[in-house]
């Protein structure tokens, strides 16, 4: 399929890449969602938060989000397409991975780029329960690696899922680390780094037999944690094995299902390889737009609906 041409045009003030990126992830809020909480059981005893929003009639599509690394379902980025399709009569699952929903998930092991099991059981949860006819999944940066490898790597999909929507993607794993590790990016892989950290020290305690405090204090950098904690919990063999087997990338030629990825060319977290536009000429079903501005899901608009929030809507309804 072509490549789209992007036709978004950001406020003047929003066309830096870390303005876009910053503003949207610490000033942007979201107000007017309403959600309720559902606990579901995974295979392997742990759970999984899904906080949902309904439109104001009862409707037979539905939205499944999913967050970015070590956010959760009230960040703006969700909250912000859950309202704009509850008030276009569309409702929306958002999903809190494992641990990211205010409370310690159950075991060692957590979420990652590519636990597409974890999207798999979301799915099937809601196929069993609910009266959906279409089903579109929406992810943001981890979570659109997540969603693209989830439907590449398998022959088949339910045939309630109509389309997804990929924004921000780490198509390339190992790229996008190395692209964290660089120095214009230092403050956000602090952050990350701090968030992560956190959240893994608990588990010192609860899995003493698995995570020692010399591992936990060698953590210093993303590929660290990488290596000593995602690796190692989740059955690779180490980082590099974790990052090419997760990747969306190798993937994306199999994806039958209409899927639209925005990536924004000025995104300081994606590398070049990022940019799957080879793949994109090659899949009819592959729709690939990179804006000139963005940043890493950064995309604001007017009215305080992003331009990827309203591009989700139009593709779905011009399917």
């Amino acid at each position: 399929m072509p490549i789209i041409d992007a036709t978004y045009q950001p406020p003047f003030w929003a066309k830096t890449s870390f303005v876009s990126t910053v503003f949207s992830g610490l000033a942007r809020s979201v107000k007017g969602v309403n959600q309720t909480r559902e606990r579901i059981s995974l295979p392997d005893s742990d759970f999984i938060d899904l906080d949902w929003s309904y439109a104001q009639n009862p409707s037979k599509e539905l939205i499944i989000l999913l967050h970015g690394l070590e956010g959760h379902a009230q960040r703006p980025y969700i909250t912000g397409t859950a309202k704009f399709f509850n008030d276009n009569g569309i409702d929306a699952c958002a999903v809190n991975f494992r641990g990211c929903s205010g409370e310690p998930n159950a075991l060692y092991r957590s979420y990652h780029s590519g636990a597409t099991e974890d999207l798999e059981a979301v799915v099937n949860h809601i196929l069993l329960k609910s009266k959906y006819e279409a089903i579109y999944i929406k992810g943001i940066s981890l979570g659109a690696n997540m969603i693209l490898k989830y439907l590449g790597e398998r022959d088949t999909v339910p045939k309630e899922i109509k389309a997804a929507i990929a924004i921000s993607a780490p198509c390339d794993l190992k790229g996008s680390c190395d692209e964290l590790h660089s120095l214009k990016n230092k403050h956000y892989a602090i952050r990350f780094l701090g968030h992560l950290k956190k959240k893994l020290a608990p588990k010192l305690q609860q899995f003493p037999e698995q995570l020692s405090i010399s591992d936990f204090n060698s953590i210093k950098r993303l590929i660290d944690f990488d290596q000593v904690y995602t690796s190692r919990a989740h059955g690779f063999a180490d980082a590099f094995d974790y990052y090419d087997k997760a990747s969306c990338l190798q993937f994306l030629p199999n994806i039958k299902v209409p899927t639209l990825i925005i990536n924004a060319l000025n995104d300081s977290f994606l590398s070049a390889s990022c940019y799957p536009v080879k793949v994109a000429k090659e899949n009819p079903n592959l729709f690939l737009e990179m804006p000139k501005y963005g940043g890493h899901v950064g995309f604001i608009d007017k009215k305080n609906i992003y331009y990827n929030e309203r591009r989700a809507l139009v593709f779905i309804k011009e399917l």
